[in-house]
């Protein structure tokens, strides 16, 4: 009986330590997870919205957690950038001035240090504006038009300073000028003035002559005034293209075609100018090269041009002998103006010759920077007689190459029929001595006029 009652109390105890030793595990203490138990966080005033002045304004910011706020919106700052727990701390947000036309916005989070978040939106309104696509036009003396894009967040009314340009408003996002023809003997000028509520912008506007001005002791003998409403093309009586494939001369990229082709136009008559482009296609750029179909000996010739911008534009406005032009240098070249868009504004003028060339670095050449080329138009002359070549920008003297008069082709082969030439190239060793970007295609060279005379 004793032994009975020993195993009872043996497997008794034995049973009670099983259970008091048994483990499970909802029963085991886990570390607590910062998601299980987020912080508090609480910013005074919830979101805000300010005017589009630079300005610098506070948010209160509390937590039951040590934090940081930051945001990614590179037009505000914030001090400081974080706080400690149970502290209510006021945080200084310093925004610029909000100078594009849209309202913006800055996600400002707060991050408590075990990883909860909450968000505080700051929304900058924009001044009431109207941004033009440009600043200035220029128009040919006959009577034409021309628009401008319009961006704004806010109506607006244009008007014009002179009754012979007229401004029209399309659906708020663009402006439509139009230039009665220019009878007088000079450029005039317009200001078309565009109003809206907080501000006002202006576009000037200019309109060239056709008044031809004659040398003294020279007679018009042959012009373009590009004016024939009847063309939308060079005058093929007077103008003949050159048709190239790409790198045929100085490495040059484009591909010259005969002014239009699969419905690309690189050369076309409009608003009274002739406009030579150089356009992208496909894996090409594509442009022109003309040339008048008249060659003389000596004279004045003359052109007014707006430039082309980008860097690998080139543009050229030159001459080239009737015959023996394969024989270069010797057969010998007057450039009136070249300008390479990589050194924007900066034009010169040159002659090559066999003695004089830059192949050999002794062309005879000078350049000026003639501010304004490639936004307005300039006029580019040459007087060439047997005695010297000379060239002028808005009448001022560039280059002066005398003949020396030792009767050397050499030296001096300009005693023959030469003709015109106006061509845009692209790239090449000079226009891409820097490289090239394509992001300025399609550009274009404005040809206004142009004019020769001779002596009488």
């Amino acid at each position: 009986m004793k032994i009975t009652k020993s195993y009872f109390l043996t497997s008794l105890l034995l049973t009670a330590s099983f259970f008091s030793c048994g483990s499970s595990s909802n029963d085991e203490p886990k570390p607590s997870n910062p998601s299980d138990n987020p912080a508090t966080i609480t910013i005074n005033p919830a979101d805000m919205e300010i005017g589009a002045d630079a300005q610098t304004v506070v948010i209160n910011i509390k937590a039951d957690s040590d934090w940081s706020i930051a945001t990614s919106a590179d037009w505000c700052t914030l001090f400081p950038t974080g706080g400690v727990k149970n502290v209510d701390t006021e945080i200084k947000v310093t925004v610029g001035a909000n100078a594009g036309i849209d309202t913006r916005t800055a996600e400002l989070v707060v991050t408590t240090a075990n990883r909860a978040t909450k968000s505080f939106t700051l929304t900058q309104t924009a001044k009431p504006s109207v941004i033009l696509s440009t600043k200035a036009l220029t128009f040919g003396a006959q009577q034409s038009s021309a628009s401008v894009n319009v961006t704004s967040n806010v109506a607006w009314t244009a008007t014009s300073s002179e009754a012979w340009c007229h401004a029209t408003a399309a659906n708020n996002d663009a402006l439509t000028v139009t230039c009665d023809k220019n009878e007088g003997a000079s450029t005039r000028k317009a200001v078309v003035t565009i109003n809206y509520t907080g501000g006002s912008a202006e576009l000037e506007i200019s309109q060239l002559s056709d008044e031809i001005v004659t040398p003294e002791g020279y007679t018009l003998v042959w012009n373009d005034e590009f004016n024939d409403p009847a063309l939308t093309m060079p005058d093929e009586s007077k103008w003949w293209y050159e048709v190239w494939d790409p790198g045929r001369v100085n490495n040059e990229l484009q591909r010259y075609i005969k002014g239009k082709r699969d419905g690309v136009v690189t050369a076309e008559v409009a608003d009274g100018m002739l406009k030579i482009h150089a356009v992208k296609v496909g894996n090409e750029v594509w442009s022109a090269r003309i040339n008048t179909s008249t060659y003389w000996t000596y004279g004045y010739f003359e052109a007014r041009l707006k430039l082309p911008k980008g860097k690998g534009t080139w543009p050229a406005f030159w001459m080239m002998p009737q015959t023996g032009g394969d024989n270069w240098p010797a057969c010998g070249e007057i450039d009136i103006m070249e300008e390479v868009g990589v050194n924007p504004n900066r034009t010169s003028s040159s002659i090559h010759c066999t003695a004089y060339n830059h192949t050999i670095g002794t062309q005879k050449t000078n350049e000026v920077l003639t501010p304004g080329a490639e936004d307005e138009f300039h006029v580019y002359a040459l007087e060439w007689t047997e005695d010297y070549i000379k060239t002028y920008v808005d009448g001022k003297l560039l280059l002066n190459f005398p003949n020396d008069h030792a009767g050397d082709p050499k030296t001096w082969p300009f005693n023959k029929n030469f003709g015109l030439k106006l061509n845009l190239a692209w790239g090449g060793d000079w226009g891409g001595m820097n490289g090239v970007d394509e992001s300025a295609l399609p550009a274009t060279y404005e040809i206004d006029y142009v004019r020769v005379f001779q002596k009488n």
